[in-house]
């Protein structure tokens, strides 16, 4: 359970650091006021509009404003490296205490029933000299 736990953290750890340090751009393409599409990682299509509008001059001047691009742009961080801490001498002897403490609190210990299941009994100790004798009764 513990080794599944922590294989676990680790893992979404992992994916915690690279979301963190990855960048990415999201496009939207707006036309009459309107999402028309969007696109991650790349330029999103145009619904065309614009270019019926510069072949028609005369009417240019109701589609000039019908089309608008925007772009989020989300930054990753480029610096991982976490600040010093001065800690005094009691604070990390607290700190050492408690992860160890903490540690010990999952260690589990299973009964074994079977301690002497492949140990075999010791042998008889059988008295030599009475084996010979007769006994008259």
């Amino acid at each position: 359970m513990e080794k599944a736990f922590s294989k676990i953290a680790s893992i979404l750890m992992a994916f915690v650091v690279l979301l963190s340090t990855m960048s990415f751009t999201v496009s939207m393409h707006y036309c009459q006021g309107e999402l028309v599409d969007t696109a991650v990682f790349q330029k999103a299509h145009s619904c065309g509009m614009e270019q019926s509008s510069q072949m028609i001059s005369d009417e240019s001047n109701m589609m000039e404003g019908c089309c608008n691009d925007t772009e989020i742009t989300i930054e990753g961080q480029d610096d991982l490296k976490l600040p010093v801490i001065d800690l005094t001498l009691d604070q990390q002897v607290f700190i050492t205490t408690f992860i160890h403490t903490c540690n010990n609190l999952f260690i589990t210990f299973e009964e074994n029933d079977d301690l002497y299941f492949d140990n075999h009994p010791p042998f008889k100790v059988k008295q030599i000299f009475k084996l010979g004798e007769t006994y008259l009764i």
